[in-house]
């Protein structure tokens, strides 16, 4: 899917983000007097791969910190970010992209983490022909995709929507979603997430 190298230092920005993680990880579930099995229960992550996640044993898929995000009741920036300033700037260079376990899907932050804890964006990227499933995110939880190019099926719940270029979905992201790429290059298209407060 990516065709340009990683930026250099990616691996120092991984190591970084893992140790956000497990610090947030940790100072946020015991903030909410959460014991590892209540989060566990609570996020769908089981108890050992959260202890490995705050204890730098293990590196989390998208997928597993999403779980987590709303396992905790927090919005995602919450978990992977530092703390809020008054004024941040996010370089395209520093930004930490996170990719799904198949590698198929990257999402960037559009946003620095922490400006505004109700609302973040990002840019997906979906290698062609491919697939993403999302498990629903907290409850009241609204999504807004922007089409950048390409064809996009979006499967809601239940419901199938189909966007091309330019075209933009928004729905209550508090149930299980789905993006697929319907073409045969790359698409990318921008996520807004608005958190209920």
């Amino acid at each position: 899917m990516r065709k340009a190298p990683l930026p250099p230092g990616d691996d120092i920005g991984a190591a970084d983000l893992g140790r956000r993680v497990a610090t947030n990880l940790r100072e946020k579930r015991k903030a909410r007097g959460m014991s590892l099995d209540q989060l566990a229960a609570a996020s769908g992550v089981s108890r050992a791969a959260l202890s490995q996640i705050e204890t730098l044993k293990s590196n989390p898929s998208l997928g597993v910190l999403w779980k987590i995000a709303v396992g905790l009741a927090i919005p995602f920036a919450e978990l992977v970010g530092g703390s809020s300033q008054a004024v941040a700037v996010l370089r395209r260079t520093d930004a930490q992209v996170l990719r799904s376990a198949d590698g198929r899907m990257e999402s960037r932050p559009l946003t620095p983490a922490g400006s505004c804890p109700w609302v973040e964006a990002y840019e997906l990227r979906l290698a062609a022909r491919a697939a993403h499933s999302s498990d629903a995110h907290a409850a009241g939880t609204r999504e807004i995709v922007i089409l950048l190019n390409g064809q996009l099926r979006m499967l809601v719940g239940s419901e199938v929507y189909e966007l091309a270029a330019g075209d933009t979905v928004s729905f209550l992201a508090d149930q299980p979603h789905t993006y697929e790429n319907l073409g045969s290059s790359e698409i990318r298209c921008h996520d807004v997430i608005i958190y209920a407060r």
